[in-house]
């Protein structure tokens, strides 16, 4: 978390010897590591905290692109036997008027037009 080597810490600890006392100095200590226990704590917490919030937003995003990509499908599916059933009736109606139909027939020859009997 810091960068502190065992000098910095020497000083620190001879400082707070003159500044505090040998008497209060173990109680300070102690009160000290307890409070940096509870911020790691807490910092951690934190961090986890953000973990999950970032970790749940890529799920509901990836849930959306599901959902998006089922309504897509579902509409293609539905939308297919429309389109036939559409296709359908127009070729129906075409050869009930005598229309030829627009592709030439199997045994026709390259070239030769559509309907054009011998």
């Amino acid at each position: 978390m810091f960068d502190i080597g065992y000098s910095e810490l020497l000083v620190i600890g001879v400082v707070a010897l003159v500044v505090i006392g040998p008497e209060r100095l173990p109680r300070v200590a102690r009160t000290t590591g307890l409070l940096l226990g509870r911020l790691q704590r807490y910092v951690g917490d934190v961090k986890a905290d953000i973990r999950r919030e970032m970790r749940l937003e890529e799920l509901k995003a990836l849930r959306n692109e599901a959902q998006q990509a089922m309504r897509d499908f579902e509409r293609d599916l539905i939308g297919e036997p429309q389109v036939a059933e559409r296709n359908a009736g127009q070729t129906g109606n075409a050869l009930e008027a005598g229309v030829p139909p627009s592709t030439p027939p199997l045994d026709a020859a390259p070239g030769e037009p559509a309907g054009k009997e011998e």
